[in-house]
């Protein structure tokens, strides 16, 4: 955190946004103290909660040939396969997670989630 101004200029934001147009979701505390667990499994936790992952915003995709894509310079348009305002797919290591619409605050991007997918649905899209 640079600034706390600007910290809080989000806070801001997102609480707005949150008090307008979201409902709570009951979710896991991961951190230790609230479940108990014992010590091989908060070792076993802390192991991965470290884990980097890559996440990713895909705002559209295109398919053009090599001949295409070789002519394309500053100024240049490519088509996308989705229409404006259509949300973003947010992306873990490749795996879709999320949908998700983009915000700005303070001249900086941001990703404000509009639909988690369940879990179920990640593992059926596996099969």
């Amino acid at each position: 955190m640079k600034d706390g101004s600007v910290t809080d200029e989000w806070d801001v934001a997102m609480s707005e946004q949150a008090m307008n147009e979201t409902e709570k979701v009951a979710l896991d505390d991961f951190s230790t103290g609230k479940k108990t667990l014992s010590d091989d499994e908060a070792a076993k936790l802390d192991a991965i909660m470290d884990i980097p992952v890559t996440i990713s915003m895909e705002v559209g995709r295109s398919y053009i040939s090599i001949r295409n894509l070789l002519q394309l310079n500053q100024g240049s348009v490519v088509e996308l396969d989705r229409i404006a305002g259509e949300p973003l797919d947010v992306m873990v290591n490749g795996t879709l997670i999320a949908h998700g619409e983009v915000v700005v605050v303070n001249d900086k991007f941001g990703i404000r989630l509009t639909d988690v997918i369940s879990q179920t649905e990640r593992i059926k899209k596996l099969k």
